[in-house]
């Protein structure tokens, strides 16, 4: 099993003292984070893409290759890059420099991921969002994989033997594609035979374990190996102690302070209280035993995998982060890599052969 750190750049106050840093702290403090998760062990460094409060991920291209330039070994995920909001040729663009920056470093989850202001802003509705998530995934894959490219687009002006360039380092990039609650995501990564990185972070397990065999219906409906499949989910917290109470008693007012949050904000709440949240979430709330049995749980039901885990320390000190970060990767991590199998590909960059020259 693989294990990711991922970001979406939150910038509200700490939901325990009520300070919120400056922008600048902000990014400086994702930055030591992804250094953090390369030295202790983590095998993928993502950051999100969202254009709307509270999020300062809307250049997620720029941030990484900042992450690219102060690290060695570590894997790059976008979580997840919005393509329904963007011109897909300037996305290549910007997505195959930073390909080259990182010496091909590069997975790319992709998804819908659109709130309201974030749809406003970029003047795509409820109605077409999915269309053009589709289509500007379409035209990016040729982008990578074609040295000219023609499309009849509808979102976009139409493309006719188009160069763009740089051309890619990896060929091709790999595309997971992020699924939260939508049936049309899973279809398109079914559909052209890629991985799915489930949500996982919102609901109870069974949504998200609906979704997945959904995924393994349509992969074999459009005639792919099952061998073939990846699966990634996501977790909604983490803590790792020595004791399940420590963590409870650690994990309890950041609970609390988020749940005013959201029923302030007037926010669905899901779990009314701690005990809930740890038994019937995704948080990997407890000891490392406890962590290692959830995941297991979930295993049976997803098959996944990779895992993602917050980079952020999200109203812990900054030493009670790093503490379980490191306790997670020296006894959780080890006895996960050993009982559940890795990706079914190589876990570094893809060389596939040079592509034909029109």
């Amino acid at each position: 099993m693989k294990f990711l750190a991922i970001t979406l750049i939150v910038h509200r106050p700490d939901p325990v003292t009520g300070v919120q840093k400056p922008t600048h702290d902000r990014f400086r403090e994702v930055l030591d984070n992804a250094v953090l998760a390369e030295e202790l062990g983590f095998d993928g460094f993502g950051v999100g893409e969202r254009h709307e409060r509270p999020f300062i991920s809307s250049s997620p291209t720029v941030v990484l290759s900042h992450v690219a330039a102060i690290t060695r070994r570590i894997r790059l995920f976008t979580a997840v890059t919005t393509l329904s909001l963007l011109d897909p040729v300037r996305a290549y663009e910007d997505y195959a420099t930073l390909d080259h920056l990182s010496e091909g470093r590069l997975d790319l989850i992709i998804g819908k991921g659109n709130g309201t202001a974030q749809r406003e802003l970029f003047h795509v509705t409820p109605e077409d969002q999915w269309e053009r998530n589709a289509e500007s995934y379409e035209v990016f894959r040729q982008l990578w994989r074609q040295d000219k490219v023609t499309a009849d687009t509808r979102f976009r002006p139409p493309l006719k033997d188009a160069e763009v360039w740089p051309r890619p380092y990896q060929r091709p990039v790999r595309v997971w594609h992020g699924s939260a609650t939508s049936k049309e995501s899973v279809d398109l990564a079914a559909r052209y035979g890629d991985p799915l990185f489930s949500a996982n972070v919102t609901n109870p397990i069974e949504p998200y374990a609906e979704l997945i065999r959904h995924y393994r219906e349509r992969w074999e409906f459009y005639g792919h190996d099952p061998a073939d499949i990846a699966i990634g989910a996501g977790t909604a917290g983490l803590l790792v102690t020595r004791t399940s109470q420590e963590a409870l008693d650690v994990y309890r007012p950041l609970f609390e302070a988020n749940l005013a949050f959201y029923e302030k904000a007037g926010l669905p709440v899901v779990f009314e209280t701690l005990e809930d949240f740890v038994e019937r979430s995704s948080a990997l709330i407890g000891s490392p035993q406890q962590i290692i049995d959830k995941v297991h749980r979930y295993h049976e039901q997803f098959g996944h995998s990779v895992l993602h885990l917050h980079a952020d320390a999200a109203g812990l000190t900054d030493t009670q982060h790093r503490d379980s970060l490191e306790l997670f990767q020296s006894e959780v991590a080890p006895a996960l890599r050993h009982t559940i199998p890795d990706p079914p590909f190589p876990w570094g960059p893809v060389h596939a052969e040079e592509p034909a020259h029109a």
